[in-house]
């Protein structure tokens, strides 16, 4: 099976896994949502519009007055066209959401489908080049909703093929950007600080992959050593 399939396949369990979420009355803000659409997610999931579900993906917690149980009914929904590049959706927001959403609470099968999501994705990421979301976006999502960057990291470095370097070539250029990677948070809300784990990282544990001087230079790994006493 390849990774695409993989990752198709979680996508597939994770519907499977949310199917016995029933549907219930949706109530919310209505100067923001038409009665209309508050009625059309209390209705079947798959009758739902798809540029209604991309509404709730973006929209602040406080609009709904159940915002943790319509999010949770709401993921497969979300979730696969995030991972397929046709959520238009900024994915900073799905992963502050979903933590807003309380995933890690959820009862296990839910919470495990949509981990192993999380996995395939990341896999199939590295793997393909281009991919339908950037690379940055992805480990963004996943760091965040995990709370955990170093494990994303190290399958990263062991992914030695052209898409990985590609990606890697990509990810340089857009955190060097103006210096980022010096203060890189992720999530909407900057839940997670990056920048220790990422710049050892690149300064350190794939740097023979990444042929950009910019990551010579002297201020980084001065910065490196000023906030992790890393030797740089």
């Amino acid at each position: 099976m390849s990774r695409s399939e993989q990752l198709m396949a979680a996508l597939d369990a994770l519907d499977h896994a949310f199917a016995p979420e029933a549907p219930f009355r949706v109530t919310g803000c209505t100067f923001c949502y038409a009665e209309q659409d508050l009625a059309e997610l209390s209705g079947p999931l798959d009758l739902i519009a798809d540029d209604l579900i991309a509404a709730v993906a973006g929209e602040v917690p406080s609009h709904w007055d159940d915002f943790p149980r319509l999010y949770r009914r709401l993921v497969p929904r979300i979730v696969r066209p995030l991972v397929t590049g046709k959520l238009h959706v900024d994915a900073k927001l799905i992963a502050s959401h979903l933590l807003q959403a309380g995933w890690t609470d959820w009862d296990p099968p839910l919470s495990e489908a949509l981990r192993d999501v999380r996995s395939a994705w990341w896999q199939d990421t590295l793997h393909t080049y281009p991919s339908p979301v950037p690379v940055r976006n992805t480990l963004g999502l996943i760091t965040v909703t995990t709370h955990s960057l170093r494990p994303w990291l190290d399958t990263w470095t062991a992914t030695n093929t052209p898409a990985a370097d590609a990606h890697l070539a990509d990810f340089v250029d857009d955190v060097l950007f103006e210096s980022e990677i010096t203060d890189l948070h992720m999530g909407f809300y900057d839940e997670y600080d990056a920048t220790p784990e990422l710049l050892g990282w690149l300064l350190t544990d794939v740097r023979d992959r990444a042929a950009d001087t910019r990551l010579d230079a002297p201020y980084l790994h001065d910065h490196l050593r000023a906030i992790t006493g890393h030797p740089g």
